[in-house]
């Protein structure tokens, strides 16, 4: 009698599976830390180059991607995925923060605070912070899939046949 298939969600990850640890954590780890140097450098270069809302909002979505590469110096076996939903729960929980005193006051006292908490709450940013979640997630599970050698998109509940 032939046993039917498991079902997709309690299966083990194939190859192209977005969830698949990556074979070597220092690795992932030194280009998280390279990602992380290069965001920071990005959002200095931006803010630099640019003004108002662009400079504004890219350094909201720049925030959420630096956050996922801290995140994934962290726990380098995360999925893409879960590191983009941590990074962009932690960007929202900062933003919600901001609702109180305590991150208006550190930043009048201290510019990394200013730059790490903020200052006031801004709705539009935590949509920027998906935004920059969605991008850190795209670009993560890209560089995973090009280290593994798959070309195909991993497609989450999908299974190849």
């Amino acid at each position: 009698m032939a046993s039917a298939p498991p079902h997709p969600d309690r299966e083990l990850p194939g190859p192209a599976a977005p969830d698949r640890a990556p074979a070597r954590p220092d690795r992932t780890r030194a280009a998280a830390v390279a990602a992380a140097v290069l965001t920071v450098g990005a959002g200095l270069g931006l803010r630099a180059v640019t003004a108002g809302d662009v400079a504004k909002y890219g350094g909201d979505a720049l925030y959420t991607v630096l956050l996922l590469a801290l995140v994934v110096v962290v726990a380098p076996r995360l999925s893409p995925a879960r590191a983009a939903a941590i990074a962009l729960v932690v960007s929202w929980a900062v933003e919600f923060l901001q609702l109180g005193p305590v991150p208006a006051e550190l930043s009048r006292r201290s510019t990394l605070a200013r730059l790490v908490l903020g200052s006031t709450f801004n709705a539009p940013d935590l949509a920027w912070y998906a935004v920059g979640a969605a991008a850190g997630w795209l670009v993560h599970s890209a560089l995973r899939r090009a280290r593994r050698g798959d070309p195909e998109p991993a497609r989450a509940g999908w299974r190849r046949r």
